[in-house]
């Protein structure tokens, strides 16, 4: 009598087969992978020389008044394009109010900050330089300082060639927004699962996948960025402890002055997640298990099982693409015109 083996592992594996493409194509409909290149924003083409220009902005710290504080300090591409501090350490050595969010993959997000007072990358950049317990620095200041190092001034006119009076904030701003969107993440083994790599994912992590669908997180992070497209009240079923939903940081409220935005805050967009700890814009969670059983019990009403908050996490793993690789820039030196660190 032939052997049923061979038959049996043919249809155990048919059935894998069918179960990761149903998989796939639900989570396609959901998700979408992170383009290998982003070369417009807003519907403008990137200019090679503002990219130029923002990368060695965003590693100058003559943008702030202490000469101190870069906006790497905050955002630093080697740990995930975030800081791993509860909340960043500003000028005077003050702390900031929330946890910095990740710089990675920005640009797809529908809007910037906790918040979202600012609606892309070029507003957010002139948030932190001029914030008293961040850079604490003004838009003159900044002007007077890169002009004043005729290096920047040459860089400036020939990144915006059709401007009279090239350096000026708001084109510091564009540059750095110029730079930002080359700050992507692609081909994780998520997105190598979503265009066709059954093996991108181990069992647990399709398992996590599967209920992350199925158990409702989907409704807050979806899309590219898996998040950061939508406000939601943190605590939609029930408000967690004062340690990690601060009563004085009432989130969007203070953008919108609306009673339904208190506590309203942008879903945090969840890709390299597993790089950027502690959690929350309070910054006080540092397990991303944690994080994940505090979400189910906050947001959907649900006590997730230690199986479940680990088959979750072990698919928010998988969301971990491939960094951008960033070299130092030798920034042009200081002249007897700079303003001096404050």
């Amino acid at each position: 009598m032939r052997s049923s083996l061979p038959l049996l592992l043919s249809s155990l594996i048919f059935t894998s087969v069918a179960n990761a493409d149903d998989l796939r194509e639900r989570a396609n409909a959901i998700f979408k992978p992170i383009p290998d290149k982003v070369t417009e924003v807003r519907g403008q083409k990137v200019s090679k020389d503002q990219a130029i220009l923002g990368h060695k902005l965003w590693f100058d710290p003559r943008l702030s008044s202490s000469h101190v504080i870069s906006c790497n300090s905050c955002h630093n591409l080697s740990i995930g394009g975030s800081d791993n501090v509860p909340t960043s350490i500003g000028h005077g050595w003050q702390k900031g109010p929330r946890n910095s969010p990740t710089v990675l993959n920005a640009v797809f997000n529908a809007a910037q900050f906790w918040d979202g007072r600012a609606k892309d990358l070029q507003e957010q950049a002139k948030g932190p330089v001029q914030a008293s317990v961040e850079m604490n620095s003004t838009p003159e200041r900044v002007v007077a300082t890169l002009k004043s190092i005729p290096e920047y001034a040459a860089e400036f006119k020939k990144a915006f060639p059709k401007d009279k009076d090239p350096v000026s904030f708001d084109n510091m701003a564009y540059a750095l927004e110029a730079f930002e969107v080359s700050l992507t993440t692609p081909n994780s083994p998520f997105d190598r699962f979503l265009k066709g790599e059954d093996k991108a994912l181990d069992d647990k992590q399709k398992k996590g996948l599967a209920l992350f669908m199925d158990v409702g997180c989907t409704a807050c992070h979806n899309g590219v960025n898996v998040g950061g497209q939508s406000y939601f009240p943190f605590g939609v079923i029930k408000k967690p402890g004062a340690d990690i939903l601060p009563a004085g940081d009432k989130g969007r409220f203070t953008v919108t002055n609306t009673a339904d935005d208190e506590y309203v805050f942008r879903a945090a967009p969840l890709r390299n997640i597993a790089l950027t700890p502690p959690y929350f814009h309070s910054g006080e969670v540092w397990e991303l298990e944690q994080a994940v059983a505090i979400m189910g019990n906050s947001q959907l009403g649900r006590q997730l099982s230690d199986d479940e908050v680990g088959a979750i996490t072990a698919f928010l793993h998988s969301l971990t693409g491939k960094q951008p690789q960033v070299a130092y820039p030798v920034l042009p030196a200081s002249t007897a015109d700079t303003p001096k660190p404050e």
